[in-house]
């Protein structure tokens, strides 16, 4: 097994990149043709991406990483990774299929705004592989070859063409996902649950308390928790504790942060009040994780 390569302190975000002379805003497809490699070099060490992530794999067999998972790409899957996962590629190779990149600006070019609440989206299992079925890849396979058309031949409209088409693919792979990563009943009204997750995501580093997100969405912390246990079946705190701690094994992991350095990253005010938390939901202190982690895939 690969000895996960480390980053020396922050782990660095990288932007969209737009191929040159690209006249898109927010979104980019490249077809891979298994000729050229299409990996930036600084890819292969610890990174994030400032925006979504789509890869159809037609034939390839590179080894990567999302946070602390490594996936082998298998033909004919589908990957997706969403903003702030931590990406590592242990080698570069040429693949064939389709990759498309694409920005928060893009999912708000749609009206509805319901495209940015798509489980795909809101990837709230922290996914990143979708197994794909003969039927399944006929009719993503002829998707992509629409969306690719449109984006490499400028008409009039193409902007909504794009997004027409991006919103029937990202549905399609949401189904996929609910029906491959839901392992819980899926509500019809979760309204309240999607704004607390998402004031999580902006302030989990600055609020640890529910009473804080509460505040936010003017409610009170006793309402929320009811909300958010109904809709989700866990309490408001564990899932403000859930994000903590898969930040808190990304940094253990993938950096060489010292376990205080982390702390005051993730807003705790001392190492040792960080380290009770962590032991508490891992029965691991961070030291003991970052060892056995990196020990098991040596």
């Amino acid at each position: 097994m690969m000895n996960p390569i480390l980053a020396d302190a922050d782990i660095p975000t990288y932007p969209l990149e737009m191929e040159e002379g690209n006249t898109h805003r927010f979104i980019s497809i490249l077809e891979a043709d298994g000729q050229r490699n299409l990996l930036r070099e600084e890819f292969l060490l610890p990174h994030r991406k400032d925006f979504y992530l789509l890869a159809y794999v037609k034939q390839g067999s590179n080894r990567h990483w999302i946070d602390m998972t490594p996936y082998t790409l298998h033909p004919h899957n589908f990957y997706f990774s969403v903003p702030e996962q931590v990406h590592l590629k242990e080698e570069a190779r040429p693949m064939t299929g389709t990759l498309i990149g694409f920005t928060k600006e893009f999912l708000a070019l749609d009206d509805s705004q319901q495209l940015r609440k798509l489980p795909l989206i809101q990837n709230p299992q922290n996914g990143h592989e979708l197994r794909l079925s003969a039927a399944d890849r006929e009719f993503i396979e002829d998707i992509l070859a629409k969306l690719s058309t449109e984006y490499n031949r400028p008409q009039d409209w193409q902007q909504e063409m794009l997004l027409g088409y991006m919103r029937v693919l990202l549905i399609y792979l949401s189904r996929l996902y609910t029906q491959q990563f839901s392992s819980q009943e899926v509500f019809a009204d979760r309204q309240m649950l999607k704004k607390f997750q998402a004031s999580i995501e902006e302030n989990y580093q600055e609020l640890h308390e529910v009473a804080a997100y509460a505040d936010r969405l003017n409610i009170t912390a006793g309402h929320l928790n009811h909300l958010v246990k109904a809709q989700s079946g866990k309490t408001a705190m564990e899932h403000i504790h859930a994000r903590l701690l898969l930040e808190a094994k990304r940094l253990l992991f993938h950096t060489q942060e010292s376990i205080k350095e982390i702390a005051f990253a993730l807003g705790f005010e001392d190492a040792s009040y960080f380290n009770r938390f962590f032991k508490r939901l891992t029965d691991k202190t961070p030291l003991a994780y970052r060892n056995a982690i990196r020990e098991m895939y040596h």
